[in-house]
């Protein structure tokens, strides 16, 4: 028999009561349970009893309903009410209040549907019927696995397009509950590990290794989204450590690239007192897109048109120099295990004697910045080969076997 549980509603159900009675009858009509929470702040709900109302919402924003209405500035609800949102539904959820979450909205309803869905574990169904699903929906989903559904027509009334889509979307809803996620009979500690086109060669041998150890390896691409979410789950408490070969996001964010992961990438390990061997792979390059993208300011820096949307370039040695300030400052900070590990033979493939990125003097220039920056207490290895050498990944795993024993 399909496993049953509970679905929450999320929704403004004084502008769009109907359409969610519409899907609360087809997800009714499955067995399952159905709860609801109204993140309308304009009118009074219609069609739909909330368990909990706009009020609380609002007041784990941080706000109430009535000072929302009288400022009247639609942005300002927009943010306190995905603030509260975010906070009830993880509450509702950490006390067994529901098994998975669907919701409907144009633009602004969608981002405070999935500021809800974000806060919530990897694995809770989640399902969004959005206006904006066919857009650029990297703030709607952040790190987060939220299946995105388009609404085709705008989130207004139960018509002939929009039957279909709802119906669809609370089938995948309730379907996924139904489905139990499959399990492995091994419960191996995690090892999260960075990986880029450039170190891919390092990569692949590390999780060869570690794999033969015991340990499961999950690898995430740095294009600023996969630094966030590997730092999502170590901070969700779900990695053992971090094989982290690749911070090039780093780069990126010090000058202006398309893969930055933001501020606080190298700090979650650190954090959570995990094992973190850092590894400042493939900082000689920073992301654009296509040749045509790349700011003025850097037209007559070195650059490689990697493939037709990505176009790369070099870091010269200020930033280099300012790189190995910040990645000092993040170890330093950390409360575990830590250690660095440098290739002195190149951070990359393009990185390598004979390739248009080698430039040992911006190499060492961020070098002896971490070094220099760096607490006494973290140990620093140099190894006098390039980052994709057998020796290197050879290496990288022993010394996080060593941290982890």
């Amino acid at each position: 028999m399909a496993r049953r549980g509970k679905v929450m509603l999320v929704g403004a159900f004084d502008t769009k009561g109907e359409e969610y009675r519409f899907v609360k009858e087809l997800i009714e009509a499955r067995g399952h349970e159905v709860v609801a929470m109204n993140i309308g702040v304009i009118g009074e709900p219609r069609a739909i009893d909330p368990d909990w109302g706009a009020e609380s919402v609002a007041a784990a924003g941080g706000s109430s309903l009535a000072e929302l209405r009288s400022q009247g500035d639609r942005g300002h609800a927009m943010t306190v009410m995905s603030q509260g949102a975010a906070a009830l539904s993880r509450d509702i959820y950490d006390r067994g209040g529901f098994d998975g979450i669907i919701g409907m909205g144009g633009t602004g309803g969608s981002s405070v549907i999935s500021a809800a869905m974000r806060a919530l574990p990897i694995g809770v169904p989640k399902v969004l019927v959005s206006t904006a699903a066919s857009g650029d929906t990297r703030a709607m989903v952040g790190t987060r696995d939220i299946t995105l559904i388009p609404s085709v027509v705008d989130v207004a009334g139960v018509n002939s397009i929009s039957r279909i889509i709802y119906s669809r979307a609370a089938g995948a809803v309730c379907g996924m509950i139904e489905q139990e996620a499959a399990t492995s009979r091994e419960d191996k500690p995690i090892i999260a590990i960075t990986m880029f086109g450039n170190t891919t060669e390092c990569v692949n041998r590390c999780v060869e290794q570690l794999s033969a150890q015991g340990y499961e390896c999950l690898v995430f691409h740095c294009t600023g989204v996969g630094g966030q979410t590997m730092e999502d789950l170590v901070n969700d408490g779900k990695i053992a450590a971090v094989l982290d070969i690749t911070t090039t996001e780093w780069a990126d964010e010090l000058c202006g690239g398309v893969f930055a992961a933001g501020p606080t990438r190298l700090e979650a390990a650190g954090k959570a007192g995990i094992p973190h061997l850092i590894v400042p792979g493939c900082v000689d390059m920073v992301n654009f897109g296509g040749k045509d993208t790349v700011p003025a300011r850097y037209a007559d820096r070195k650059l490689v048109v990697w493939n037709p949307s990505v176009t790369l370039m070099r870091t010269n040695v200020e930033e280099n120099r300012e790189l190995g300030k910040i990645f000092a400052e993040k170890a330093n900070a950390a409360q575990g295990k830590v250690r660095v590990l440098l290739p002195l033979k190149g951070v990359s493939i393009l990185d390598s004697e004979d390739q248009p990125f080698w430039w040992p003097e911006a190499d060492a220039a961020m070098f002896e910045a971490l070094k220099s920056g760096l607490d006494e207490r973290i140990p620093v290895e140099e190894l006098d080969i390039n980052i994709n050498d057998p020796r290197f990944s050879d290496r990288a795993v022993a010394s996080l076997l060593e941290m982890l024993a």
